[in-house]
């Protein structure tokens, strides 16, 4: 593959306008939208507009004047399409791990007589921290049992509650097939949770399809709602009625300003919220949803894969005689939208590439990773980015102290 037959799938590229939607720096290759995606160019203003306006002049009274109090579920609708959900079955606020605890107690409580929860190593940690959290708060004889993500369907038998699992491996980027793991759950009276924090806006996801019982993601990834935007959890829609929150706030009771003593849910999806949300990064989500009004899941996947085929055929070609290899599989189909390399230096490496205006990130132990976000990631920064990382391995740019030298934020 040549730089000319980048240029090539550029000028083909269906998703190539949705570029000028984005504000992103000059000169910068930015491959870490899988950790935090690039400011929409209409968000500042809209936040602005809320902050300035609403807040400053409005006050109190745009809970009702502007729809404060339905950003959190007019929001989930619009997130609901992008993750294959009916209407009224998705709603916006909180952190992901605060709603995994919600719905950890949910699931839970509809599966009372089991105690196993059953997750994989490819989960994101911090899923498993609430969940030993969650677990240990209880004192019930839950247990935690994790697995290799390969022998997730071989593990799910009779004795397990629910499983917990994150549909994209954050390191690998392998893709559990969704439908599968619900069908075989389903069929020994298991429940699933989803985390689609790898999925959102990356890959076509089918809750409804799959039949799927849980799902939560975040919202600052593919989805470019900004630094801690709020986070969104799925109830499928037969169970909303029958879950008991485990987080019980005023913003999930029937009737919140009727200020009873006592707890009584809100029917539907709305008893899944807890407190009072914070409506400016509620604003910035919301203006960044925009984008997505008029973008087709199955044409984004197609440029998803075709950008992580890309990269790793370049990577290969130019980069394996330095020690790189990548991770996870071969076949598009059954991979999200990230790469990670393996390299004996990989933090250096990273480093390195960061400081030549190539941003990507560094899991434990050795991985570089790349995120690929197919409304603003262009063939031509994958050859760029490639052409850097060669340039940084031949001349063991990465050997030096102010690469070698970890950082708090990896």
């Amino acid at each position: 593959m040549k730089r000319s037959d980048c240029e090539a799938l550029d000028r083909a590229d269906p998703l190539a306008k949705k570029r000028k939607a984005f504000s992103i720096p000059e000169g910068m290759i930015y491959l870490d939208g899988n950790s935090l995606g690039v400011l929409p160019v209409n968000v500042p203003l809209r936040v602005a507009e809320v902050a300035q306006k609403q807040w400053g002049q409005t006050l109190i009274k745009s809970w009702n004047e502007h729809g404060w109090f339905h950003m959190p579920r007019r929001i989930g609708d619009r997130l609901a399409r992008l993750i294959g959900a009916p209407p009224d079955s998705v709603i916006a606020g909180d952190t992901i791990s605060v709603n995994l605890f919600k719905l950890l107690g949910a699931a839970a409580k509809l599966n009372p007589s089991r105690r196993v929860i059953l997750s994989d190593s490819g989960n994101f940690p911090s899923d498993l921290y609430v969940a030993q959290g969650f677990r240990d708060l209880l004192d019930d004889g839950y247990v935690l049992k994790v697995v290799e993500p390969e022998q997730v369907m071989d593990a799910i038998d009779e004795t397990i509650a629910f499983t917990m699992i994150t549909e994209v491996d954050y390191r690998t980027a392998s893709l559990h097939d969704m439908k599968a793991v619900t069908a075989r759950a389903h069929a020994m009276g298991a429940l699933t949770i989803w985390d689609l924090a790898h999925s959102a806006g990356a890959t076509p996801v089918d809750l409804a399809g799959s039949n799927a019982d849980f799902a939560l993601g975040c919202t600052y990834k593919y989805l470019n709602g900004g630094p801690g935007a709020p986070a969104f959890l799925y109830v499928r829609p037969d169970l909303q009625d029958k879950v008991q929150p485990a987080l019980s706030g005023w913003w999930g009771h029937a009737a919140p300003f009727s200020f009873d003593l006592e707890y009584r849910p809100a029917p539907g999806i709305i008893r899944n919220q807890c407190g009072t949300q914070p409506i400016l990064s509620m604003a910035a989500l919301e203006a960044a949803l925009d984008v997505w009004d008029d973008v087709d899941m199955g044409v984004l996947r197609e440029k998803s894969m075709a950008l992580c085929k890309t990269f790793i055929d370049l990577v290969e070609l130019r980069c394996g005689p330095h020690g790189v290899t990548v991770a996870g599989p071969r076949d598009m189909a059954q991979r999200g939208s990230h790469v990670s390399l393996h390299h004996p230096q990989g933090y250096a490496v990273m480093q390195a590439l960061i400081a030549s205006h190539v941003i990507g990130d560094f899991r434990a132990p050795d991985m570089i990773r790349f995120g690929f976000t197919p409304l603003y990631t262009s063939f031509a920064d994958v050859w760029g980015a490639v052409d850097v990382l060669v340039r940084i391995l031949d001349g063991r740019e990465w050997d030096q102290p102010q690469f070698l030298a970890r950082k708090a934020v990896t």
